[in-house]
């Protein structure tokens, strides 16, 4: 019987959502364990099937968030890992360290191509945290694996950053949209760059990224923190909204998977073939 595929999750100094991370790809049907920064010789010696960078605060954001992370030699392995097809997702300060080890956007092997930068939007700056509404880029619906099952639906996800912006150089931005996998946008489905719908200032609305062939995924929303339905807020309105009152109703609170799964059951999906 062939085993589950296994998901690692690296834990940098700082990291905070490792253990609630790994037990999403758990309850998604995948094997999970976390490695530490410091462990990539043993991670090199039982290459796993796919690569979760978790949300945190690694290396405290000294120089710029995520910046001392990605210089560590484990996301060396990673940055391999990824050129060969390898599923990797980066969640708020996981996004972070891709962005700043040059794997997303992506289009030059290495080359750093874009920045989170400070929170920005309306005269509102500083650290965040508040729920959002976002949809999926019908072409990274296509061919990025942490995406099949999110449908054409609104998704609320939760966020926590004060360095969230997507932003690009002027000679990079016309090759933004192409990069595009999650834009924010409000309950309706509407995409404005007005608070609250974007909540951070970020270039086309972004709310994640990914590289060209669609492995790799940055994303600041945290999945994670929305894995259940009872974890999403009372006030909530819209589709899931809607689902979280009925399942308090029909007695089904407490095991029903809320919009989060969604990214974790897209892999599982995509590692049983069926995309």
């Amino acid at each position: 019987m062939k085993s589950a595929p296994l998901v690692v999750v690296i834990q940098f100094p700082g990291s905070n959502c490792e253990y609630e991370t790994s037990r999403a790809v758990q309850n998604s049907g995948m094997d999970s364990c976390i490695y530490r920064w410091n462990q990539w010789q043993e991670l090199k010696d039982s290459l796993p099937d796919a690569y979760v960078l978790p949300g945190g605060f690694s290396f405290q954001d000294r120089v710029r968030a995520g910046a001392v992370a990605a210089k560590e030699k484990i996301m060396d392995l990673v940055f391999s890992e990824a050129a060969g097809g390898k599923p990797v997702l980066g969640i708020c300060n996981g996004a972070q360290i891709l962005v700043e080890s040059g794997m997303v956007p992506g289009w030059e092997r290495g080359r750093i191509e874009s920045a989170l930068a400070a929170n920005h939007i309306s005269g509102r700056s500083g650290y965040l945290s508040r729920w959002i509404f976002l949809h999926v880029a019908a072409k990274a619906r296509k061919i990025c694996p942490w995406l099949g099952r999110t449908g054409t639906g609104i998704l609320p996800l939760p966020i926590a950053h004060a360095e969230g912006r997507f932003v690009f150089s002027e000679e990079n931005r016309y090759r933004a949209s192409n990069s595009a996998a999650l834009k924010y946008c409000d309950e309706k489905g509407t995409e404005t760059s007005d608070y609250p719908a974007n909540p951070n200032g970020s270039f086309l609305n972004l709310a994640g990224i990914m590289n060209d062939r669609g492995n790799v995924l940055a994303m600041m929303p945290h999945p994670e923190r929305a894995y259940w339905l009872w974890q999403l807020p009372p006030y909530l309105p819209g589709e899931w909204g809607d689902r979280r009152d009925q399942s308090l109703h029909s007695g089904s609170y407490a095991s029903t998977k809320g919009p989060g799964s969604l990214f974790f059951t897209s892999l599982a999906d995509y590692f049983r073939g069926e995309r």
